[in-house]
């Protein structure tokens, strides 16, 4: 089977991760965040895969290679300006076959693809929308199916008097089996979003949804879901292969952790880190290559990536630090802050709610307690 994943995007909800390193290849546990696509989609036999390229494609390229890594083969079409994502589709229109699965590129599940194409193949359908549920609809499109699981129709960002007959809110997982002949509808040469342009075209014309209850879903694009997301993976709410490198306790301290440190949760510790004795690392945790934690150093709910220095006393907590990242004594940085890579923080600062520090700031010492 062949997959089609969009990438075309800037990644601007994930900046400061972003700033530099298209979103498919940010870091994310423990290996660019689209290898974990990749292979969710070899586990269901999508093995022929296309990515269509936009933001810093050659690092794309240059990162996931011809996908043998991650159990497929891989190819690239880079799109000359951004086409939306029907554009993008028709863009790549050469190198498709007469059915293939086609995905939005920032979703992190365990959705059983082989199930979708199966009822897309048992209904006759042109068009078969990977669909999953919610508790609260006010902010997304819902798709709404008959008896037979037929689309007949959407409603974007509902209000609740639009609410009183739809029985379950279910919202498009970014996974769709398409008929190559859904090519002719999308005009060649512009921006064509596949959403708004092409789907309502296809309501009564074998457009169908497949509600997948059960699975795990998460749209990995905010700073917010990549925590979430990375407490998941850790945790084992959603199939991955990190859980294979896991132990009893959900860990993995391949690093160098004193007897004196503490860990407890789940938690990675990469090979080369160093955790001195005193300091604590509470799961969900990963701590990248190369990093270290000195004496009374905290890390809780936090990602840590490859060669950060976290100085004595101080403080991370449901916070991201991006490569090379330097943070100074009895700092506490929490509550959803990013720092880019090489962003430097001098001793005795606070940084909260949700602040951005962008690539290789300097924060001296003192300088901010927000």
């Amino acid at each position: 089977m062949q997959g089609v994943i969009l990438v075309g995007g800037e990644g601007t909800r994930l900046r400061p991760l972003t700033s530099g390193t298209p979103k498919p290849i940010v870091t994310f546990v423990d290996r660019p965040f689209m290898g974990f696509m990749l292979q969710w989609l070899a586990r269901h036999d999508v093995t022929d895969v296309v990515m269509c390229c936009g933001f810093l494609a050659t690092k794309v390229r240059e990162v996931l290679g011809d996908g043998s890594g991650f159990g497929v083969r891989l190819r690239f079409v880079e799109e000359p300006e951004p086409r939306g994502t029907a554009g993008a589709l028709k863009y790549a229109e050469d190198l498709l076959e007469d059915r293939f699965v086609m995905l939005n590129g920032d979703v992190l599940t365990d959705v059983d693809v082989g199930a979708q194409v199966r009822q897309h193949e048992a209904t006759g359908a042109v068009g078969t929308l990977g669909l999953v549920p919610v508790e609260d609809p006010s902010a997304y499109g819902l798709v709404l199916l008959d008896e037979d699981n037929a689309v007949t129709g959407f409603l974007e960002k509902p209000g609740s008097d639009q609410l009183r007959d739809v029985d379950q809110y279910l919202i498009s997982a970014g996974i769709y089996v398409l008929e190559r002949r859904v090519l002719d509808l999308i005009p060649p040469g512009r921006a064509v979003s596949i959403e708004r342009e092409v789907w309502p075209r296809l309501v009564g014309e074998g457009l169908y949804g497949h509600p997948a209850q059960d699975a795990y879903w998460l749209d990995i694009g905010t700073p917010e879901r990549y925590l979430d997301g990375t407490r998941d993976i850790l945790a084992g709410h959603v199939e991955t292969a990190v859980s294979e490198r896991l132990d009893a306790e959900r860990q993995d301290l391949a690093g160098d952790v004193d007897p004196g440190a503490r860990v407890t949760g789940p938690v990675i510790v990469e090979a080369g880190a160093r955790v001195a004795a005193g300091a604590r690392v509470i799961g969900p945790a990963v701590i990248g290559a190369g990093s270290e934690l000195a004496p009374q150093a905290v890390v809780e709910s936090a990602v840590v990536l490859h060669g950060c220095r976290i100085g004595p006393g101080a403080h991370v907590r449901r916070a991201i630090l991006a490569g090379g990242v330097q943070i100074g004594a009895n700092t506490i940085v929490e509550d959803g802050v990013v720092l880019g890579e090489g962003v430097e923080v001098g001793a005795d600062c606070i940084l909260s709610h949700g602040m951005k520090v962008f690539p290789h700031t300097t924060l001296p010492d003192g300088a901010i307690r927000f």
